[in-house]
């Protein structure tokens, strides 16, 4: 499949992992707008053994530094039962690999969207 069939059938298939959304809304204190997975947990080759890739996406004015960041990573650690690798979309936006960027961007599944 290409283009637009790939990721229809992306979005389709369910998460090998359990996204506790109860507990991930509580994340709204970081002002987070919304939260996406990316990388091997929406393909078939996700291992119990693979990190879980999260981009997030910050609320216009939300400013968070190297300390906010790795403090949020911890806690979604501790509420998905895996590593987790966060970026943020404005860096994976700003990135000079134009191939990983647009991977990252076209890949990304929305878990999580403030209202």
């Amino acid at each position: 499949m290409v283009g637009r069939d790939r990721k229809s059938a992306m979005e389709e298939r369910s998460l090998p992992i359990d996204l506790p959304m109860d507990r991930l809304r509580a994340c709204l204190r970081w002002r987070a707008a919304e939260l996406a997975l990316f990388g091997s947990v929406l393909r078939e080759d996700f291992k119990s053994t693979s990190d879980i890739d999260v981009l997030v996406t910050f609320a216009p004015g939300a400013r968070h530094g190297l300390f906010d960041l790795a403090e949020m990573q911890q806690e979604l650690e501790g509420l998905m039962r895996h590593r987790v690798n966060l970026a943020t979309r404005g860096a994976v936006e700003r990135s000079r690999n134009p191939i990983r960027r647009k991977a990252t961007l076209d890949s990304a599944r929305v878990t999580y969207a403030a209202a």
